[in-house]
């Protein structure tokens, strides 16, 4: 991918884009606590697998409510304040893990720092959903994605590295990024918060709308089917986070830390390469249609972890599966802002994340069920299922796209 090409294709987008790049690249790069809150609960304080499964269960169902709100106040009082006040927050609760990491309160300021950064994400959704237009929404989301991922391509080897020799530093490290993200976005953007009178209308669903977040969503069918069927995906792909570094452990011991920091590395370097090119792929198709294409390679990917042993083959199926995130997350928020009024984009973005919370919560719960009661290697074929059933429901969503479009051309 060369410089040229890259400048090209995210090239003429608002400034508030390349402001929420550079804050992803800063605040993931720091994101060390939750990707090792499984081997952190298992090997320091000792827990089981199905103890485990619970606490993560519940660290994911506290960003539930938190979204809600975060939604909430996004669209009444405006992104800006909302992102400050929960980032800011969420940060401080993980700078407090350092001086109780000894003991079992520090997992009580990890829920809490779970729930203010599950208000931050559908602001962030929002702000993008403001100021792109429908034809630079793709890449507006991709250029986002792209920070993340270039924040991640490095923060889990330095996670990897503390969480063997300077455990109390993960807290610090995450705490300190989350205010550097804060500082960057309270100088750097302004609101974007629409309002009926000023804000073009691209679309009949992005109007605005009267009503409950409720009511206005349960007149929206194809939105229901998409986030219901989300469920299975998330279920699946939460187990890059819960059975992945479990199965690495069982198969390396000791050294399953750094081995899977180094292939959450790798995940993010293929990202980095890759989203260009996919970002163009998926250009040609629907989002729904990438979607599709999206969940069927986690079928494949993490169908064939339950098959392998040796770790090269981790990094194949590494790849395969990364290249269906990619697509998965250019194209989820597209699709969620094309069917969205714009005076509901935050709490329809929190709806979005109680889809992606119940599947975690599903998956971790039952998968860890699953291993206690067999193994975790087996599990794999569990988790390809669950990721079939979210393949052939986002086919009948686009079905129904389809034909909602053409309804309207004959009307």
């Amino acid at each position: 991918m060369s410089r040229s090409n890259l400048f090209q294709t995210y090239r003429g987008l608002p400034q508030s884009v390349y402001i929420i790049f550079i804050a992803q690249i800063i605040n993931r790069f720091g994101d060390f606590v939750r990707p090792f809150l499984t081997l952190f609960l298992t090997s320091y304080f000792g827990y089981s697998v199905a103890t485990t499964g619970i606490f993560v269960m519940l660290n994911t169902l506290v960003s539930i409510p938190g979204s809600f709100l975060g939604g909430r106040i996004a669209d009444h009082y405006g992104r800006k304040k909302a992102y400050i006040v929960f980032q800011s927050i969420a940060g401080f609760t993980l700078f407090l893990c350092a001086f109780f990491y000894k003991q079992p309160f520090m997992i009580g300021l990890i829920m809490a720092s779970s729930f203010f950064g599950g208000a931050v994400r559908p602001i962030i959704s929002a702000i993008l959903a403001d100021v792109l237009s429908p034809e630079d929404r793709q890449r507006g989301f991709s250029l986002s994605y792209l920070g993340i991922n270039i924040g991640v391509a490095l923060g889990p080897i330095v996670a990897g590295f503390l969480f063997n020799h300077f455990l109390v530093m993960i807290f610090i490290g995450d705490a300190l990024t989350s205010l550097i993200a804060v500082l960057l976005v309270a100088f750097r953007i302004h609101e974007s918060l629409p309002n009926e009178a000023s804000n073009e209308v691209f679309s009949e669903e992005e109007a605005h709308a009267t009503g409950s977040a409720i009511s206005v969503l349960l007149k929206r069918p194809v939105l229901l089917a998409f986030l219901f069927f989300n469920i299975f995906i998330s279920a699946s792909y939460i187990q890059v986070s819960f059975s992945l570094p479990l199965t690495l452990e069982g198969l390396f011991g000791e050294k399953a830390a750094p081995i899977f920091g180094s292939l959450m590395s790798f995940n993010a370097i293929v990202v980095i390469v890759m989203t260009l090119v996919v970002t163009r792929f998926s250009k040609h198709f629907r989002p729904i249609t990438n979607v599709v294409i999206a969940a069927s390679t986690y079928i494949i990917g993490f169908g064939l972890i339950g098959m392998i042993t040796d770790l090269p083959f981790f990094w194949l199926t590494t790849f395969i599966w990364t290249l269906g995130e990619i697509l998965m997350s250019i194209n989820f928020g597209v699709f969620i802002v094309n069917q969205t009024p714009q005076n509901f984009r935050a709490r329809f973005h929190a709806v979005s994340s109680l889809s992606f919370a119940v599947g975690s919560i599903i998956g971790t719960a039952l998968v860890g069920y699953y291993i206690d009661r067999y193994n975790v290697y087996t599990v794999w074929y569990l988790i390809a299922g669950l990721s079939t059933i979210g393949t052939l429901g986002m086919l009948y969503v686009r079905t129904l796209v389809i034909k909602g479009e053409r309804l309207k051309k004959q009307s």
